[in-house]
């Protein structure tokens, strides 16, 4: 049987590294995935938000590299778990284990202004200055 997903998307916050009591490292953090179709009735494009767990060197990568808005690409598989709540309720998620990530693009970021133009600034020499003539030198 086969269980591997493959996500493409943006984070939705900085991952948050924990440690198990037994010192394992465990990131998790949730992706924005683009559907790929518009909806009718609005004309947007409906956004799953998919919850990632990602241990060890892995884990510890997505820590170091990524934070919200990075554009990521999941590789991994489906696992569903039952958990119980505070109140003593029954609960179950659906979440992608992470077995590599990588970087897919960047963040949108501003652009830095571009420097302003200086008219009085001199040009930088060539090393191939026109001789006197305005010829070159070979």
């Amino acid at each position: 049987m086969l269980n591997r997903i493959i996500l493409s998307g943006r984070l939705t916050r900085d991952p948050e590294l924990r440690r198990t009591q037994s010192g394992i490292p465990v990131a998790s953090f949730s992706l924005a995935v683009n559907r790929d179709f518009k909806d009718k009735a609005t004309g947007e494009t409906p956004v799953d938000f998919i919850d990632i767990v990602a241990w060890r060197h892995t884990g510890e990568f997505a820590a170091n590299y990524f934070a919200k808005g990075s554009m990521a690409v999941v590789e991994g598989r489906l696992q569903i778990r039952d958990w119980t709540d505070r109140e003593g309720g029954r609960r179950r998620t659906a979440e992608v284990v992470a077995s590599n990530i990588y970087f897919g693009g960047s963040a949108k970021k501003k652009s830095a202004p571009a420097p302003a133009a200086n008219a009085d600034a001199t040009p930088p020499a060539s090393e191939f200055d026109a001789d006197a003539d305005g010829e070159l030198p070979f």
